[in-house]
């Protein structure tokens, strides 16, 4: 049954997440434990499988650049720390949803490698809506194409055409 505004047929607007507001601290950065090639969490004995750089110790330019880099050689999870970094070194400016938008791409491709249709989907969509805002080359992204094509890919998770898991195969992404 169609909520209220809503036709049949019709996909409503992703909800938006809430969470923490604003700049990192201390005690507010998160703690480093050991992950598995995806990013899952291990056990805190387990020896890491995924080296991450110290994005806070990086500039937000240094942090766009290794999401750019992590994101075109397909390594989503190390792209969503880079820009979610920059996200929150950008708080309070016009860059600021860029940055979210651009981490939530790295999450959604995340979600879509450990099998999960539906937060995929639902981050590669408001990925697309916040990209889709800004200017097309916009920090050197390319947002029309990019934002396009993350619709593309959530509806193909949606019609089961791009399944979700580790054998996921997804066309490298131009940026």
């Amino acid at each position: 049954m169609p909520t209220p505004g809503e036709s049949r047929g019709e996909r409503p607007a992703p909800q938006e997440a809430t969470g923490k507001t604003g700049k990192p601290t201390e005690t507010r950065n998160k703690p480093e434990r050991p992950r598995d090639l995806l990013g899952r969490p291990l056990p805190l004995e387990a020896k890491s499988q995924l080296e991450l750089e110290d994005f806070d110790s990086l500039s937000l330019e240094e942090n766009h650049e290794l999401g750019m880099a992590h994101a075109r050689a397909g390594r989503w999870f190390p792209a969503h720390e880079a820009w979610e970094t920059a996200w929150k070194q950008a708080r309070d400016t016009d860059d600021a949803e860029l940055f979210k938008g651009l981490s939530q791409m790295g999450a959604g491709y995340v979600h879509l490698f450990r099998g999960n249709a539906h937060g995929a989907a639902t981050l590669l969509r408001r990925a697309a809506l916040r990209i889709s805002r800004y200017e097309d080359g916009r920090r050197g992204v390319p947002t029309v194409a990019l934002s396009q094509r993350l619709i593309v890919d959530a509806d193909a998770v949606d019609r089961g055409d791009l399944v979700p898991g580790g054998g996921a195969t997804v066309a490298p992404v131009e940026l």
